[in-house]
């Protein structure tokens, strides 16, 4: 009997911690152990790797009158998750002599069913990047995560099936072909053929809000009585935004590796994530038991929006504070400290009041409606209250629909002439395309003249905006600015973004 020692890897959180898993095998009355401090998934492993060794046309180990010690060191590093398995049953079976197994640069990763199959799992992109990174030449992993896997180069990657296959290949009985790199190729950007600013009449200033909040990656909210168009303007918002570059796709991937939601695709375009308003803080922050990334995380270079923002709880709500502040989340539980990213645009869409139709609320300024509310002072108070200051303060831009009058429906839809459509979102997207470039050239050279600076210290104290409000404002100016080709912050530049600062619920 002997010992053996091969190699796995885990994710906990964005880290991905390379295991080591050493099996002991001794004579004696049969015992199977799993230490190294693993979860319910790990002890059960043992189960699992037996039952696949014997169906892989071996004896399996509860057949053998021997003592079995698995380990998986370090052992003060919480171990989660099946990913062990294929790497715990190789050990196994280089420690009876069934294989020889001396290669320290070679990774084993994978969940055994009780066939011997190989099943996916999550996280693969990330671990094949560590991996890679560390100096590891070789990894074997389920053929179901093999494309994901080959986005990374400079190291080879084994696609497999089950289990005999990998024990196959290591006794050079056959030869598994190893998996080609995955090429991303920019494509021009994708969109539904019912997701188009061009089939969205009406809502112009609700439009150039998010054009700008596209250009300058500014969280925006949208209020305004219900059928106005605030969800349908969020939902097309992705079609303005720049693709994802090479770098941007591997990262959203990895994230949603993680995450375990990605399929046999990678993430091209920026992500879209619409959580429902019953949803928890732990499901939009992430954590929970297992510290999965949360709804923000996802969202991570694309757009996060929060339907009837304040229909969510207000405790969820203000879980919001850190990432809209700093673009990432640090989670800390007894098990430990996690930080995910959470690089997003936020768009928020609410009504001004529970029934949808108030005109008198002075923190959404809605305009008048048709439609009489029927909601009590308290209710609206209540409703108001459940966004608080923090939040409004940290979103860059509030912008208020209004209905849309029906005959720009019946005029505009069927007319031929192009001039009275709205634009395309391929048109604005190239002018926020140009904006963002213009800005990345001229980062040092932008300017405020003295004229422009008094006129908005000025407006800046009769809204009483705070530092946060002060400088996030004079950003969104910037980018109007950009919009527009100019280094120069002019009048006309901060007055639009005045115009788009959410008012003092005292005034």
């Amino acid at each position: 009997m002997s010992v053996s020692k091969v190699y796995s890897a885990q994710v906990i959180g964005m880290t991905v911690d390379i295991i080591t898993i050493e099996v002991d095998i001794s004579n004696g009355l049969h015992s199977f152990f799993v230490i190294g401090l693993g979860d319910k998934a790990v002890t059960e492993s043992k189960d699992r790797i037996s039952a696949a060794i014997k169906n892989a046309g071996f004896i399996s180990p509860k057949q053998k009158n021997q003592r079995v010690v698995i380990s998986l060191a370090p052992a003060d590093i919480r171990k989660e998750g099946p990913v062990f398995d294929l790497g715990m049953a190789i050990g196994y079976l280089s420690a009876t002599g069934d294989l020889v197994m001396n290669d320290n640069k070679t990774l084993f990763a994978g969940e055994l069913s009780l066939e011997g199959r190989l099943r996916r799992v999550g996280g693969i992109l990330a671990i094949v990047k560590a991996a890679q990174k560390i100096g590891f030449k070789y990894i074997f992993l389920p053929r179901a995560n093999a494309f994901e896997a080959a986005l990374i180069s400079g190291i080879t990657i084994y696609p497999a099936d089950t289990l005999k296959e990998v024990v196959d290949h290591v006794k050079n009985f056959s030869y598994i072909t190893p998996q080609k790199t995955t090429r991303i190729e920019l494509v021009a950007h994708q969109k539904a053929i019912d997701s188009d600013f061009a089939l969205i009449f009406g809502q112009d200033n609700a439009k150039r809000a998010l054009e700008i909040a596209a250009a300058g990656r500014h969280n925006i909210a949208m209020s305004g009585p219900p059928g106005t168009g605030k969800t349908m303007l969020a939902r097309t918002f992705p079609t303005i935004l720049p693709p994802l570059t090479k770098e941007e796709i591997l990262e959203v991937t990895e994230v949603h590796s993680i995450a375990g939601i990605i399929g046999d695709e990678i993430v091209m375009m920026p992500p879209f994530r619409s959580p429902h308003h019953t949803s928890s803080h732990i499901s939009l922050t992430g954590g929970g038991a297992t510290m999965r990334p949360g709804e923000i995380t996802l969202a991570h270079r694309g757009v996060f929006f929060m339907d009837e923002f304040p229909e969510f709880n207000r405790y969820a709500i203000d879980t919001l504070r850190q990432p809209l502040e700093e673009q990432k989340i640090t989670i800390t539980r007894s098990k430990g400290s996690i930080t995910y990213p959470a690089a997003c645009i936020f768009i928020a869409a609410m009504n001004p009041c529970p029934c949808g139709y108030a005109n008198a609320s002075k923190l959404f300024s809605p305009r008048p409606s048709d439609k009489k509310c029927i909601c009590s002072y308290r209710e609206l108070l209540q409703y108001q209250k459940k966004i608080s200051g923090p939040i409004i303060d940290r979103i860059d831009m509030w912008v208020t629909l209004s209905q849309v009058e029906y005959d720009k429906f019946l005029v505009n839809k069927n007319t031929n002439n192009l001039t009275e459509r709205p634009e395309s979102s391929d048109k604005i997207r190239q002018r926020v395309i140009s904006a963002r470039q213009f800005e990345i050239e001229h980062k040092e050279k932008f300017y405020t003249p003295k004229e422009s600076e008094n006129l908005y210290v000025e407006y800046a104290k009769k809204l009483h905006l705070s530092g946060r409000s002060y400088l996030r404002t004079l950003r969104v100016a910037r980018t109007i600015a950009c919009l527009a080709k100019s280094i120069e912050i002019k009048k006309e530049h901060i007055l639009e973004a005045l115009q788009y600062r959410q008012r003092n619920t005292n005034q």
